[in-house]
């Protein structure tokens, strides 16, 4: 593991599971709760380096169950708090993390996509997506983050902990197997030093050292659906609130577009690649990101749409953003392309001969 310093801004060269370890120490996390799988590994390894120097903790559990779990102990404790998995671990946390989200929990979780159903391939995918944002038995009150970049996992991951303590809603960093395992350059550095405050956290139980606290009614099991319903008015209210104040995207020249590239995550370096060499060949391209995909910038793509005659969705997945999309610019006439290469890489050229065919 690189040795480097959070001191000042360092450029550094690093894997991108390398980057969210570092990440999490400058975000002043406390602890990781864990459990192996591939091609998350490596933040364990790097997270359980860096501890001893940092004065940090990590406890492996024996799945990915209990890691869920685990993790919301410790933010219960008032502990900075997180865990890492992919693929099927990624499912079997859908049990905590509906927990998280009926009781408010501020838990940060790392997903490094791989390629699905079941054990799949270990290596790339972006088939969590629907998962991520949906998953569980529950509405998806959760903000989920999907960085293209290194720099990304590193800012994202970061702003993950300030999010989550900010309003108690579960948070995702959504890479992929790709940007785990693949090294890249980047900034690093204390965000302190940089002016960004670091959200303290507090406790949501064992706040004993306050004289004034109120008794608590913590629940994720409840009696009556009419009881079930009330509840979920208030995190409805609360999740729209916040919505606005989270949502982020990135779009150029969709302005004077005819078409627009519209993709997130990693496949989203590629979608840039092509839009930056159509627009230099003097072609109408527009470039479209949602970066947060729970909640999605969906004002904002209606937005970017108005005056194209289509929109190209290009994702390593059978149409799950796609669902997404249609989902949120429902009422639109634009027509829309489908690019799905369901666990398979997309290349830059292959966005930019699928928009030279248009």
């Amino acid at each position: 593991m690189a040795e480097v310093s959070l001191k000042g801004e360092q450029r550094v060269f690093l894997t991108g599971n390398e980057a969210i370890a570092w990440a999490a120490v400058a975000a002043k996390a406390e602890i990781m709760y864990g459990y192996p799988i591939t091609p998350q590994n490596e933040i364990m390894h790097y997270w359980t380096r860096l501890a001893p120097k940092y004065g940090k903790k990590f406890l492996q559990t024996e799945d990915e169950i209990s890691a869920g779990f685990t993790t919301l102990g410790g933010t219960f404790t008032g502990a900075k708090s997180f865990t890492a998995t992919s693929g099927p671990g990624n499912v079997l946390m859908q049990e905590p993390i509906g927990m998280a989200e009926m009781m408010r929990v501020p838990a940060v979780f790392i997903i490094q996509q791989r390629g699905g159903p079941s054990t799949a391939t270990v290596i790339y995918g972006q088939q969590e997506t629907t998962l991520t944002c949906y998953g569980g038995n529950g509405e998806g009150y959760r903000i989920v983050y999907s960085p293209a970049t290194h720099q990304d996992l590193f800012d994202y991951t970061i702003k993950a902990f300030n999010t989550a303590w900010t309003y108690y809603f579960p948070t995702f960093v959504l890479g992929d197997g790709y940007q785990a395992k693949m090294r890249e350059p980047l900034t690093i550095y204390d965000p302190e030093e940089k002016g960004i405050q670091l959200v303290k956290p507090r406790p949501i139980v064992a706040d004993t050292a306050d004289p004034n606290r109120k008794v608590k009614h913590l629940r994720n099991c409840l009696n009556t659906e009419d009881e079930l319903y009330e509840i979920l008015k208030g995190h409805q209210a609360d999740y729209d609130s916040l919505a606005p104040k989270v949502v982020e995207w990135d779009a150029q020249g969709c302005e004077d577009a005819e078409t627009i590239i519209l993709s997130h995550g990693v496949v989203s370096r590629a979608a840039l690649g092509a839009y930056k060499k159509l627009r230099d060949e003097g072609k109408k391209i527009g470039y479209f990101r949602p970066i947060t995909i729970r909640p999605f910038p969906d004002q904002q793509l209606k937005e970017a749409i108005k005056g194209a005659k289509r929109l190209l969705v290009a994702e390593s997945a059978y149409g799950q953003l796609l669902k997404m999309v249609q989902h949120n610019i429902y009422g639109s006439t634009i027509e829309i392309v489908p690019m799905l290469r369901p666990g398979v890489g997309i290349t830059s050229e292959e966005i930019y001969d699928e928009v030279s065919k248009l």
